[in-house]
């Protein structure tokens, strides 16, 4: 699966940021869509306008941690992996028997956009399995993206030359683009247009940038981790009725 995002939907943490070298922009002349489908012939790729593009393939893929893809209401979502409590959520979302995980993750975020009852960093740890998703709204040009706290699933994220972060199972397609500037997606975490990166594992927590670099000495990404000696505000900012509040956790 690849995603690839304008910062209008998905702006670059500063630590990421700070180690961009490259001069490869994602999106000129479809460069990282065209790499992606010479990869994968039977690919299909969702050109999201301004806002960037998707893609996904069931080509090779593991059959225990297959791919996914879903749209409802303008909203996107590619998945992989597999939940393991999908009976019990199911029944929590009010969903039919054929409802698989996309459709679980999609109704989850449907439930948070519209003020559902739960912060999002609940709604995450109640997804019991292996997984790494993308999700984005059309109706509200916005991204929700998140991974398991145990990162079962292969998952990398990067910035180009151009400000555009790249998501993908895939670390050569990432590195494609961003080159040096890309680095295995935080486990346990999640990452919204209006909220940037949270551990949902720790939500009272902030997380901290840590440099990675290689065999040759050069900073390639970053890494982020829990700081456990700094805490988040416990204050919830006010917001009008039709804010999306999920964000704010």
């Amino acid at each position: 699966m690849l995603a690839v995002f304008d910062k209008s939907i998905a702006e670059c943490p500063e630590g990421l940021q700070s180690s961009v070298t490259g001069s490869v922009s994602a999106l000129k002349d479809g460069l990282l869509a065209n790499h992606f489908s010479s990869i994968h012939p039977d690919s299909v790729s969702i050109n999201l306008a301004s806002s960037g593009l998707m893609a996904f393939t069931t080509e090779k893929q593991n059959p225990l941690l297959p791919r996914l893809f879903g749209v409802v209401d303008d909203i996107f979502c590619l998945f992989q992996g597999q939940i393991e409590n999908i009976p019990l959520l199911k029944q929590q979302y009010g969903l039919n028997k054929t409802a698989n995980e996309v459709s679980i993750v999609i109704e989850a975020y449907r439930t948070l956009r519209d003020r559902g009852p739960y912060p999002a960093y609940q709604v995450l740890r109640e997804l019991g399995g292996k997984f790494a998703f993308i999700l984005y709204d059309g109706s509200s040009k916005t991204s929700f993206i998140a991974a398991d706290a145990q990162g079962s699933v292969p998952f990398f994220w990067g910035i180009d030359s151009e400000g555009h972060i790249v998501f993908s199972e895939d670390k050569e397609i990432v590195e494609k683009a961003c080159e040096k500037s890309s680095a295995p997606f935080p486990k346990g975490c999640f990452f919204t247009t209006s909220g940037g990166l949270k551990s949902y594992e720790h939500p009272a927590n902030e997380l901290k940038a840590m440099p990675r670099v290689d065999s040759s000495g050069q900073v390639c990404g970053a890494t982020f981790k829990v700081d456990i000696e700094t805490k988040r505000s416990a204050s919830m900012p006010r917001v009008g009725s039709a804010a999306n509040w999920s964000a704010l956790y």
